[in-house]
């Protein structure tokens, strides 16, 4: 009986043994933290040239990616579409032209582009004086009908009904239309005061004045960015809570526009009105119009046509800050390409069918991958880092798309999200990442270049008890062990 018993204690320390021996030390150094008691951590590196895998560590799991999605919908996007794809916005009319007179609408007809006027492209805010030149160029000088936007290239489910309340309204959760303008977000400044008070709305900036806030926010004596705006798409109600710092001075706080392709119509209503063309009627959009019973086919003219900046641009800006706009635009942008008779489906679901076709049709299973938005705010979103490093060891091994990708994502250490990411380490200016973050999630996926070769790699950690800052700091101390030369 002792014997057995010693032979059973035997085994166990052998096995135990054997799975730790399995196990790289900073692996196991990383789980036996005790701030990653109860959390997930998944990790899976492949050499890509070769696809031998490296490290690997729950690469099974299907966790949360957070913003790490956009790495699947940008891959997808340049895989399907091209870095060369450009989205087109043209301006319309219908009706006749008679004497400087547009009897009939000026029409926005939205392709689907998340870029015009953006803040994050140079040269995208151009197009609102090109559009004017181009309809004084016709001696355009009254509209007996409206400024209408045509925003039905994608469905009107702006946001996924994934994501959290706490987000909407503000700008992250910005939601994507086929006609977007302004990144589809405003800025309030606002003016703090002493501890106690009250802040006060100083300005909104591009002006939103069917915008009603309720300001519930407070001043407290410490820095602190728990300051929100709360809304839902097409309410113009949108409440101010949280607290700002007692800075005595301006606070910027950023909100989504509750309806983007009305407000581009609004928007250029205003310009051509100031400019000294009247306009008979109220501006516009399909949604509205449809549900006022007014809408009508009739045939148009196209008075000019604007290209968006390169989808390689708009990847780059979508993995360089973190753009769920963009993101979201580009799933329901691949979304148009699903063919299906199943017309039920809204422009998220299309696109997302879209994706896991793709990588299927590659051979990569895509069984692990669960996908409510393009942009990873859903926290029901999940993926294992088994998915996402066969998807990085094509995009750099096979896709033509390569090098337009693995430039979409920035240096660690140096660019956009990670550039304190690895910084000072052996590895700075050495891998590409994306990262993404939301409570109590912190991922990682890109690549590593050392000595020649060029590693895939995932780390996802969900669930863990310490601090964002804790956290990215840990990730980074376990690469810098696993890749020490």
């Amino acid at each position: 009986m002792l014997r057995s018993k010693l032979l059973s204690v035997c085994l166990l320390f052998v096995a135990g043994f054997f799975v730790s021996a399995q196990t790289p030390r900073p692996i196991m150094k990383l789980i036996n933290e005790p701030f990653m008691k109860g959390a997930s951590l998944s990790l899976r590196i492949e050499e890509v040239k070769s696809g031998k895998v490296v490290y690997s560590y729950n690469p099974y799991l299907q966790l949360v990616p957070a913003s790490v999605m956009k790495v699947v919908t940008t891959a997808t996007a340049l895989e399907l579409l091209g870095s060369d794809y450009h989205y087109q916005t043209s301006l319309e009319y219908d009706g006749v032209i008679k004497d400087g007179i547009l009897i009939g609408n000026l029409y926005i007809k939205g392709g689907g582009d998340p870029s015009l006027g953006s803040s994050f492209i140079k040269g995208t805010n151009n197009f609102i004086t090109e559009w004017i030149e181009a309809i004084k160029n016709t001696g355009i000088k009254k509209i007996e009908g409206a400024i209408i936007s045509d925003e039905r290239v994608f469905d009107n489910e702006g946001v996924s009904v994934k994501w959290l309340r706490e987000d909407l309204g503000n700008y992250y959760a910005a939601g994507s239309y086929g006609v977007s303008v302004f990144d589809n977000r405003y800025t309030l400044t606002l003016r703090s005061g002493s501890v106690g008070s009250q802040p006060e709305i100083q300005r909104c900036s591009p002006d939103m004045p069917s915008i009603r806030f309720h300001n519930d926010l407070h001043v407290i004596d410490q820095f602190t960015d728990s300051a929100y705006i709360i809304g839902s798409p097409f309410d113009y109600e949108r409440s101010l809570i949280g607290a700002v710092p007692a800075c005595n001075s301006s606070y910027l706080l950023k909100g989504d526009i509750p309806d983007p392709p009305f407000y581009l119509a609004f928007y250029l209503d205003k310009r051509l009105k100031k400019e000294g063309i009247k306009i008979q009627l109220p501006p516009s959009s399909f949604r509205l119009e449809k549900a006022a019973g007014r809408w009508e086919e009739s045939e148009r003219h196209i008075l000019i046509t604007t290209d968006s900046p390169s989808l390689g641009t708009i990847v780059s800006v979508a993995n360089h800050v973190s753009h769920n706009l963009y993101a979201d635009a580009m799933l329901k942008t691949l979304g148009l390409q699903y063919k299906s008779s199943d017309y039920a489906l809204n422009s998220f679901e299309r696109g997302i069918r879209e994706v896991k076709n793709c990588w299927q049709s590659r051979g990569i299973s895509a069984a692990s991958l669960w996908m409510y938005d393009g942009c990873g705010l859903a926290p029901t979103d999940k993926v294992s880092t088994k998915f996402m490093t066969s998807l990085l060891v094509y995009m750099a091994k096979t896709s033509t798309e390569s090098k337009s990708f693995i430039a979409s994502l920035p240096l660690a250490g140096e660019e956009g999200s990670v550039r304190s990411f690895l910084g000072g380490t052996n590895l700075q200016g050495k891998a590409r990442f994306k990262s993404g973050s939301m409570s109590r999630v912190r991922n990682f996926a890109g690549y590593i270049m050392k000595n020649g070769k060029t590693y895939a790699v995932s780390v996802f950690v969900n669930n863990y008890s310490c601090t964002t800052k804790q956290m990215t700091n840990a990730i980074g101390d376990l690469l810098v062990q696993l890749f020490p030369n």
